[in-house]
């Protein structure tokens, strides 16, 4: 599965049983972000990185942002440990919908 972000680049999804990662991959350097899966219908972001290459262009939100999208698509509520992502979800009331509470 693949999202557009800033700059043209792609998100990717990798999931297996209990782990799932969202990237993305421009040249040569890769941001990532984290989640563990909690059954069925949860997930939990633990872990978001962006190289220095790739900061200011709103790649770590975009990330977020795809995780909130594929959980409403799927029914899945996230909770976000990791401080970015807590800090995205405060910024966008928007995506309460997703949060576990």
């Amino acid at each position: 599965m693949t999202s557009p972000v800033p700059d043209d680049l792609q998100i990717e999804r990798e999931e297996s049983e209990s782990k799932g990662r969202y990237l993305v991959r421009h040249a040569g350097a890769t941001a990532e972000m984290t989640y563990s899966r909690a059954g069925e219908s949860m997930i939990i972001i633990d872990h978001t990185e962006v190289p220095d290459a790739m900061r200011g262009r709103s790649v770590g939100q975009a990330l977020v942002r795809r995780a909130v999208e594929d959980a409403r698509a799927e029914g899945r509520a996230i909770v976000p440990l990791c401080p970015f992502a807590k800090a995205q979800f405060s910024r966008h009331p928007e995506w309460q919908d997703v949060l576990k509470r």
